[in-house]
């Protein structure tokens, strides 16, 4: 893994707890600004299929 350039969605403002992305690749990392030291990792089919059911709607009980 090189030097990854980390990105934040512009909703976060200057919020220290968000949610941050990088990718290198096909392997996509995602961490929590907070604690840069846990990355979890995916490919970027399996972050497109959940992107889409997001906006789909299939998550939305989890946070209603």
């Amino acid at each position: 893994m090189s030097q990854l350039n980390w990105q934040k969605s512009s909703f976060s403002g200057d919020k220290a707890d968000c949610v941050e992305i990088a990718s290198e690749g096909d392997v996509v990392y995602i961490r929590e600004s907070d604690d840069p030291t846990h990355i979890v990792t995916t490919t970027r089919a399996k972050l497109n299929a959940w992107i889409n059911g997001a906006k789909a709607g299939e998550f939305d009980h989890f946070v209603a």
